[in-house]
């Protein structure tokens, strides 16, 4: 008896890539979650020689073995053996690319023979590479898609300023333009801003990034804490970060801003923190408007 597994995964994105990351593998320790280290004994064109090392065991045993890759480009395929076999009589492991609509179709199919004096016999094995098999490649999968989505993202930048969609839950309008969502940006994130006479963006900060706001059109004011700054058009102002800030348009005209901030926050949902509502502030600016529409009368 020898044992033999087949397990396929689609991934969502071109083969050119999907081929590169999946053959890099001096880095597939950033690849795989399974294998701690890679040291490479020597190239001979499309073949490659190997040592792999795996992350210790739930024994604490480290496992490590020689391995020899070939690629065969042109046939969307490697094979793999082992050299050094361990407890396996052999080791052979063939990867297929499949080009489908959307993607690729990555399948592993390994051959291979346990040692009699190993401790686990053929079946065991088929199951223990099913079952891993499974979890790495849904790994290999997310990481790559990422990254294209990310790439793809990017390559689309110009498109992307001009679909994004516009906010209006804090008051005023405010649309993101470059982001990483948008562009794939790493640094921080840049945007608009547009109030009507009246409108304001409510009191928030921002833990980890910096706020820069340039005012293009209109006379903006920005309350810093409890620090009033009036911002006409052609002028800028840096917020600090985790300083509270309010921006308000209570002039006769329509005030239009851009804003930057960097950098990003560990987390989106992390970089933003409320501390008042739109309708406070809202009412908030009103209030200050007609003081001073009853203070000019």
């Amino acid at each position: 008896m020898a044992g033999h597994t087949d397990n396929q995964i689609r991934i969502e994105a071109p083969f050119q890539l999907v081929w590169d990351i999946t053959n890099d593998v001096p880095n597939w320790p950033d690849l795989f979650t399974e294998y701690a280290a890679t040291e490479v004994v020597s190239e001979d064109g499309d073949t490659i020689t190997f040592r792999l090392t795996m992350y210790p065991d739930d024994n604490g045993v480290t496992w490590s073995w020689v391995s020899e890759r070939t690629r065969y480009y042109d046939e969307k395929r490697t094979h793999s053996h082992r050299i050094e076999t361990g407890p396996f009589e052999y080791m052979n492991l063939d990867w297929y690319y499949e080009e489908v609509e959307g993607g690729v179709i990555l399948r592993w199919v390994q051959d291979f023979h346990m040692k009699d004096t190993a401790p686990v016999d053929d079946e065991w094995m088929v199951n223990n590479i099913n079952t891993n098999s499974k979890v790495q490649m849904r790994v290999i999968k997310d990481k790559i898609e990422k990254i294209h989505h990310s790439k793809r993202a990017s390559d689309d930048k110009v498109v992307a300023i001009h679909q994004c969609p516009q906010d209006h839950r804090r008051g005023g309008t405010i649309q993101t333009l470059l982001s990483p969502r948008t562009v794939a940006s790493t640094s921080g994130f840049m945007g608009g801003a547009t109030l009507a006479p009246g409108e304001a963006i409510a009191e928030h900060y921002h833990p980890y990034s910096e706020e820069f706001v340039f005012c293009i059109r209109g006379t903006l004011e920005v309350d810093v804490d409890d620090k009033v700054v009036e911002l006409p058009a052609g002028s800028a102002i840096l917020v600090p970060k985790e300083k509270r800030h309010r921006l308000r348009n209570v002039g006769g005209d329509e005030v239009f801003a851009v804003f930057h901030l960097g950098p990003l926050a560990p987390r989106p949902e992390l970089g933003h923190v409320d501390t008042e509502t739109r309708e406070e502030a809202a009412a908030f600016a009103a209030e200050i408007l007609a003081a001073r529409e009853k203070k000019a009368a």
